[in-house]
């Protein structure tokens, strides 16, 4: 399986910018797809971005687009979240996931990363 540690979280003002990283450990990262999700007290977790195993397809929540990044360097072992423009609903616990090779369920995560977006 894979363990993995997100970092970069923290308070900015809104319209400020941000990058989380992911970094795994324990297998080859390039086996999993991944994805970054978020969630608030009360709400479900939700997917804001996910990338495929080498990169080459990325998706995101329509809340986030052309704002957020997602991004992955497989030598690194490490995944990207660039978010610009932030806004006061992007303030949420920041989750890095990761899912099997043709399995749909993400089934490894992160301990989250908190970020506040605040004046």
């Amino acid at each position: 399986q894979v363990q993995l540690v997100e970092s970069g979280g923290g308070l900015v003002q809104p319209g400020g910018s941000l990058r989380l990283s992911c970094v795994a450990s324990g297998r080859t990262f390039n086996d999993y797809g991944m994805g970054w999700f978020r969630q608030t007290p009360g709400k479900e977790r939700d997917l804001v971005a996910s990338i495929s195993r080498n990169g080459g397809t990325t998706r995101y929540a329509d809340s986030v687009k052309g704002r957020f990044t997602i991004s992955r360097d497989n030598f690194k072992n490490t995944m990207y979240l660039q978010m610009n423009s932030l806004k006061p609903e992007d303030a949420a616990v920041y989750y890095c996931a990761a899912r099997r090779p043709n399995i749909v369920r993400y089934d490894y995560w992160g301990q989250g990363t908190q970020v506040t977006v605040s004046s």
